[in-house]
């Protein structure tokens, strides 16, 4: 079993940074696939960012490319992500997950290969 637990979120301007993190407990995060997810309302929970295993290599949606990193720290058991030049549009709830199964990276985008989620941090970009 892996528990996963957020923090991090906040209300900021548009153009700022904010740091999430992601602590897990159960499993070390080296035998995790994880990945962030984020949901507004009335919208469906959208992939933003994964890191494969030996965290060699890291994905991410088109929109947050170039201003976002998905990072770790394996001492820590915990996953990052670095936002910066935060938009309006990225105003969502942001949750972790984490699978222990194997897939190929093509499958990392789809929120169904991952069996362990957090309970979500809020992030609020104004104008």
């Amino acid at each position: 079993q892996v528990q996963l637990v957020e923090s991090g979120g906040g209300l900021v301007q548009a153009g700022d940074s904010l740091k999430l993190s992601c602590a897990a407990s159960g499993r070390t995060i080296s035998n995790l696939i994880m990945a962030w997810f984020r949901q507004t309302s009335g919208k469906e929970r959208e992939f933003v960012a994964a890191i494969s295993r030996n965290a060699l290599h890291t994905y991410y949606v088109d929109s947050v490319k170039g201003r976002f990193t998905i990072s770790r720290d394996s001492a820590k058991n915990t996953v990052y992500l670095q936002m910066n030049s935060l938009k309006p549009e990225d105003t969502a709830v942001y949750y972790c997950a984490a699978t222990i199964t194997y897939y190929t990276a093509n499958e990392y985008r789809r929120q169904n290969i991952y069996e362990y989620w957090g309970q979500g941090t809020q992030v609020t970009v104004s104008s």
